[in-house]
């Protein structure tokens, strides 16, 4: 009797891991939900391209040796020109929110 409790408490617990990591994001942000956020920049920025429209292209951003304004295409710098903006570029810290920033970014690394 006691070998079909432990067996029925273990088949429990790795079902119940299972579950739990299931429904547990892979990274920080939503591409799909970034690629709406994406549509206010495309008035400016290509997706499809690493072309200057306005700004720059942004296909392939992340695997570039910098951004324009020197730095690494790092989460942390692309975060940051979206909050500071610079070069033409309005800021976005107080237009977009952390959520929509993470969905974006995550957006971008796909491009």
């Amino acid at each position: 009797m006691d070998r079909y409790r432990v067996l029925a408490l273990c088949v429990t617990l790795a079902a119940g891991s299972a579950a739990g990591s299931a429904g547990a994001p892979a990274g920080k942000g939503d591409a799909k939900k970034g690629k709406e956020v994406f549509q206010q920049c495309s008035v400016c920025h290509r997706a499809d391209s690493p072309e200057k429209k306005m700004g720059p292209g942004l296909k392939g951003l992340f695997q570039r040796a910098k951004l324009t304004n020197g730095k690494r295409p790092t989460e942390a710098n692309v975060r940051s020109r979206i909050d500071e903006g610079g070069n033409g570029m309005p800021a976005y810290k107080d237009m977009l929110s952390n959520v929509e920033k993470d969905d974006l970014i995550a957006y971008l690394k796909t491009l």
